[in-house]
């Protein structure tokens, strides 16, 4: 079975226990991507929306750095350890069980909206997107990141990641919904907002524990990052 999302529920009570070696990569994954994403916003005094936040590990991340977070995701039980955690942790997050293609937000509730290890999942990508631009403030952000659809990138996600090394299970994802940058700026583009920069994302070094670190690359062909703005609202004329 490819593109699994029911791994997520299948080990929400350990989720922050760090025994499992993929969900350490999870964790491992975002000091990586807020070194680049810290770059585009000052988050403290911001309402955002971790869209897809599993457990809570951005959510939490980006708690910690002043903002107003809120967290969805279609995996229950994982919700309910990132409520347990975020609680224990005195972290005022609100959590909901809900889909990318409906969000349960009213237009216009959000600052940002980040999406990391999502959209290479979701079943209709346009309909996501349209929930982001619908839910932004004019002038919000959306932070994301997801794969390119390339041999290079298959080799190194579902080969290496998955089969080989097992830093994911085998199955979490399906290849032929891995996304060309040039696919993402389109569609995009068709939901109402406006493509900025991108760069790559990957390994950059190893911990104590053996496990691999991450931060922003130049290479884009197997994990790049990005975002895209919400413009502005146009004041009527006089």
């Amino acid at each position: 079975m490819r593109n699994d999302l029911t791994i997520y529920d299948k080990v929400a009570d350990r989720w922050w226990s760090d025994d499992i070696r993929w969900v350490r990569t999870l964790k491992n994954l975002v000091p990586g991507r807020l070194a680049w994403f810290d770059r585009q916003i000052d988050w403290a005094g911001k309402t955002v929306l971790d869209l897809g936040c599993a457990g809570g590990f951005m959510a939490e991340a980006l708690a910690l750095r002043g903002a107003d977070v809120t967290g969805i995701d279609p995996a229950a039980e994982a919700i309910d350890a990132a409520r347990a955690h975020a609680r224990e942790g005195k972290l005022r997050i609100g959590y909901d069980v809900g889909v990318g293609e409906a969000l349960p937000y009213d237009d216009a509730s959000f600052d940002a909206v980040v999406c990391v290890d999502v959209l290479e999942h979701v079943a209709d990508l346009n309909k996501v997107l349209s929930e982001v631009a619908r839910t932004l403030r004019p002038g919000g952000l959306f932070l994301f990141d997801t794969i390119n659809r390339n041999p290079l990138a298959r080799l190194a996600t579902i080969t290496i990641a998955e089969d080989m090394m097992r830093l994911l299970p085998r199955g979490t994802h399906d290849p032929a919904m891995f996304i060309k940058p040039a696919e993402l700026r389109a569609a995009l583009q068709g939901a109402g907002l406006l493509p900025g920069p991108i760069t790559g994302l990957g390994p950059c070094g190893i911990n104590r524990r053996g496990d691999l670190t991450f931060g922003p690359l130049p290479l884009t062909a197997i994990l790049y990052m990005g975002v895209a703005q919400k413009p502005a609202a146009v004041e009527a004329a006089i």
